[in-house]
């Protein structure tokens, strides 16, 4: 089989070189993003492989499948980049990988959270400079805090049993709530009394048509004076705009966000020597009490050899025809 690889880096091909001298599958990679303008390039591939900024919409899909493509691997584990009825109608199988390493995300999460809260960024960029003076690094002790975690899948229930041992009160809100909570220290209530409550609140949860944008100004007057906000799970669950009026008139006293709703353009490049014409993204980076990571929760050793196993696996199990295993949406 021949898969076409949008989207690629040198990480990628790094591992994904070495888990296909099993599999012995021909691969074509590509520095360009999959949109319907470079869908062309899969011409003569059988499968394509995506990542979560590339464009699966109606438009790429039906090129696709012109092109003869049958098989979308997505090398994530969210698809809200994907029109799955566009690719049902195109007759295109997509398959992702629904987890790589959960304990990555929940451990840059708590990284995150410990940055705001003791400033460890502004004292790095401070004593590289031979400064060591103290004056504006106050922290606070998150021990006794009130933690709300948005979201109690695999991430969210890793992050729980990590800020256990930190000695939080931790709430919890998930539309599904799991029965089992494995020996976790931590309450389920809902998301007014969560907002009302939280000193901390930390979004582990995905993208849906319900919680789109549930982070906005509605919500932001519901918390605590002084918040502090965490999103490692998807961009467009913040309103950023709703958000950069609550870092103005201080309700929000610190955010940190991994995503960001129009990263597309943006995260996964080297944009240092360009100007970055987003700008809401440039009002919030001027913040002083706001940190943000180029999408790097996942990046961890650990989930780049899951996710290039699963994905080839993916690959192979649709060459066989076998479409039972756990990485098939459509």
């Amino acid at each position: 089989m021949k898969i076409a690889f949008f989207n690629t880096k040198e990480y990628d091909r790094e591992f994904f070189d070495k888990y296909n001298e099993e599999y012995q599958f021909e691969i074509e990679y590509f520095k360009a993003e999959l949109n319907p303008k470079t869908a062309k390039l899969a011409y003569g591939s059988e499968a394509v492989c995506a990542f979560v900024n590339d464009n699966l919409g109606d438009e790429t899909l039906t090129e696709l499948s012109k092109l003869g493509v049958k098989l979308v691997l997505l090398r994530c584990a969210g698809f809200n980049n994907c029109d799955l009825g566009a690719a049902k109608q195109n007759g295109l199988v997509i398959m992702r990988v629904p987890e790589y390493s959960p304990f990555a995300v929940a451990e840059h999460a708590v990284g995150l959270i410990l940055s705001l809260s003791r400033k460890f960024h502004k004292a790095y960029n401070r004593t590289r400079d031979a400064n060591f003076s103290l004056e504006g690094l106050m922290g606070f002790d998150l021990h006794a805090k009130t933690v709300g975690v948005i979201g109690t899948g695999k991430i969210g229930l890793i992050l729980i049993k990590i800020l256990n041992g930190f000695g939080v009160k931790v709430l919890a809100y998930d539309p599904y709530p799991v029965q089992d909570k494995k020996g976790l220290d931590f309450e389920y209530c809902d998301l007014k009394t969560l907002y009302v409550s939280s000193d901390i609140i930390t979004l582990q949860c995905p993208l849906t048509k319900d919680s789109f944008h549930m982070v906005n100004s509605e919500s932001i007057n519901d918390m605590k004076d002084g918040v502090i906000i965490i999103n490692t799970s998807r961009g467009a669950l913040i309103n950023a705009k709703d958000m950069i009026l609550g870092l103005k008139n201080k309700k929000v006293g610190g955010l940190a966000i991994d995503v960001y709703e129009e990263e597309s353009e943006i995260f996964f490049k080297d944009m240092s020597s360009k100007i970055i014409e987003d700008d809401t993204l440039m009002r919030l980076m001027s913040f002083p009490n706001v940190l943000v990571t180029g999408h790097q929760a996942f990046f961890t050793d650990t989930a780049m050899e899951n996710i290039a196993k699963t994905t080839l696996a993916n690959a192979k199990s649709f060459q066989e025809q076998n479409y039972s295993v756990g990485g098939t949406i459509v």
